[in-house]
């Protein structure tokens, strides 16, 4: 009973601070403890570091889920036998995340398919584990935002609201070209995250092809200025993924046919 009541205490105590973990977990935490003869030190140790590391995993939980990730994707899934143009010791020197604590940026540029959005959702779920704060947002969500915001006299919220993320990940430029307006707004952008915070792009064209995304060769210029000035670029040559998947699957209905 004496224990019992100990107990009840401990976790009453563990409730008012918000050790969630000992609270829901705190008996049989105590008996692995007693089992393993563990001292009161080991024991304190114990239980705190399964505290740390439930609030680590909730963490990255809400983190990941407040990133908007489109779909999961890892580095340990990506298949770099299949993009022999990819320099595999360039993307585990990104995956340091060193570049994201400097500001700088990094452009991945290839025709589409070729796994540029999984390296960027891989480097944004990195991120996130690392305790950097993460934004992932398509070129045209953007562009509707910017241009939204403009449209109802709140761009300068949009854009702090926007320079909040330590990595702001920006999927599929160049897919749909920019207009004059929305390219003025994406330089702001760059600007105010300039030197400050990275930018993740993701784009199916060349950099001597961004002054027709951007309806303007001279924004253009300043914009790849200002991301260029500290960055990686990484260049993919490769089949399509999607396709190359979609050819095995009509071989193999062939082969059965």
């Amino acid at each position: 009973m004496r224990t019992r009541a100990t107990d009840e205490r401990l976790s009453q105590m563990a409730a008012r601070l918000r050790l969630v973990y000992m609270r829901d977990h705190l008996t049989e935490m105590l008996e692995a403890a007693s089992g393993a003869k563990m001292t009161p030190r080991e024991t304190l140790e114990y239980v705190l570091s399964k505290e740390v590391d439930q609030r680590e995993s909730n963490r990255i939980k809400l983190s990941t889920m407040a990133a908007h990730f489109p779909r999961a994707c890892t580095l340990e899934s990506f298949d770099f036998s299949a993009q022999p143009s990819l320099d595999p010791g360039v993307i585990r020197e990104l995956a340091k995340m060193e570049w994201v604590d400097s500001g700088e940026n990094v452009l991945f540029l290839g025709p589409p398919g070729v796994g540029k959005t999984h390296l960027a959702i891989a480097l944004g779920r990195r991120a996130v584990q690392k305790g950097q704060n993460v934004l992932f947002i398509s070129a045209s969500h953007l562009m509707a935002g910017l241009q939204k915001a403009n449209k109802e006299g709140t761009l300068n919220e949009k854009l702090s609201s926007l320079y909040k993320p330590k990595l702001l990940i920006i999927d599929e430029v160049g897919y749909l070209p920019f207009s004059a307006q929305t390219s003025n707004l994406f330089f702001q952008l760059v600007s105010r995250r300039y030197e400050h915070k990275s930018i993740l792009i993701t784009c199916n064209r060349s950099l001597n092809d961004w002054g027709m995304i951007f309806g303007d060769p001279t924004v253009a210029a300043a914009i790849l200025d200002r991301l260029l000035h500290h960055c990686t670029p990484v260049t993919i040559v490769g089949d399509s993924y999607r396709i190359r998947e979609a050819q095995k699957l009509k071989l193999l209905g062939d082969h059965n046919a």
